[in-house]
């Protein structure tokens, strides 16, 4: 683990943060870890930070027709715009508040090991890694399958289930950049305005496209079919376009499964930091210092469910995904009732009944 640590405050350094109670002291030190110190090493700076955050979470709006034809036009869009309130900004809060504060590979794991102890670490590592590489299964399915139109054949209650399920899929993973906050050049300054700008980038991405496309076009509910878009563009503007967003889509497809790929690797990598996992997945390449191990186990473990149908991947990944953020929820208002004086780069600036209810609000979902 790198010699560079977030100071806390100025107390005598307390016992292990596996062991400390709730009326202890402020620590001196909590676990971080950041990358390898080389002359050569490269950090993410804000544009290539803003850019790896929006394909974390969208990547455009590909995907987003099955939304229309499950729910319509109207309800889509109102979608699209409500959701972010209730998910996106709550979950990029919090990462922007607990990134700066712990700055190190590992990100919400680091957050969990810090307010509950390693068993909760090591369970929150376990929930948001699975759930991030059967995710990664998905992109290709999304793009290329016809499965995406099966909201026709679903009853009205799972039919619900499953706009519920694409709305969550087109918006999660907001935290999924913490896993890097360690390749991050001042993350201090930086993680707040990335993701300040990644979210307005993610909701005109999503909902600029679908308005011009539902009042351009007329046609019947079911036509939405997945790649609609393309189809859409054909009609408004000829072949070229409608090649072009082709070409946009397998681009984006790359961009998503590129981005999740190293937040997985990275999460391998800061888990192993913090002696979660065994030494060996730390291991960097020699001549791009990027966590080899973590992205091997990754694609193979994706690979292994690419079998799975997309309702399938889908709902295991939410389901994993969901555990994860309750815990995550929980670590973002344990650490602040137990370390209020803290260093915090940045702080939401809400008090802890609020912080509260910002997180009930996305929680009651998943019940």
């Amino acid at each position: 683990m790198s010699n560079q640590s977030t100071t806390l405050s100025k107390e005598p350094p307390p016992p292990p943060t596996s062991t400390m109670s709730t009326t202890s002291p402020p620590p001196e030190q909590l676990p971080t870890t950041t990358a390898a110190t080389t002359t050569t090493a490269k950090k993410l700076t804000l544009i290539p930070l803003i850019f790896l955050i929006y394909f974390e979470v969208a990547g455009g709006p590909y995907g987003e027709e099955p939304a229309v034809k499950a729910a319509g036009p109207l309800f889509a869009i109102l979608g699209f715009l409500i959701f972010p309130f209730i998910w996106s900004i709550p979950e990029a809060l919090i990462t922007a508040e607990l990134s700066t504060a712990f700055p190190g590979n590992g990100g919400f794991v680091i957050w969990a090991d810090s307010a509950f102890g390693p068993f909760f670490g090591s369970l929150m590592g376990t929930w948001k890694f699975l759930s991030g590489v059967i995710n990664i299964a998905a992109f290709p399915v999304l793009y290329s399958s016809p499965q995406m139109g099966q909201f026709r054949a679903k009853g009205g209650e799972e039919r619900l289930e499953l706009i519920f399920q694409h709305f969550v899929l087109e918006f999660e993973f907001w935290d999924n950049v913490s896993t890097m906050a360690g390749e991050v050049d001042k993350p201090n300054k930086t993680f707040p305005l990335a993701l300040f700008s990644a979210v307005i980038f993610t909701c005109l991405g999503y909902i600029i496209p679908l308005v011009a496309v539902t009042g351009a076009v007329l046609v019947d509910q079911n036509d939405w079919e997945a790649g609609f878009m393309a189809d859409a563009a054909e009609m408004i503007s000829g072949k070229w376009l409608k090649f072009w967003i082709e070409i946009g889509s397998v681009l984006s497809a790359i961009g998503l499964f590129e981005a999740q790929l190293s937040s997985c690797a990275y999460q391998i990598l800061g888990m192993a930091d913090l002696a979660v996992l065994p030494r060996f997945f730390a291991l960097r390449s020699k001549w791009f210092n990027t966590p080899w191990v973590g992205i091997l186990l990754s694609t193979l473990i994706t690979l292994g469910v690419s079998y799975m149908s997309y309702t399938d991947i889908v709902s295991s990944a939410n389901f994993l995904y969901s555990l994860g953020m309750l815990l995550e929820f929980a670590s973002f208002l344990w650490l602040r009732r137990k370390f209020p004086q803290m260093k915090r780069p940045y702080r939401v600036p809400l008090k802890l009944p609020a912080l509260i209810l910002m997180c009930l609000i996305p929680s009651a979902f998943w019940w």
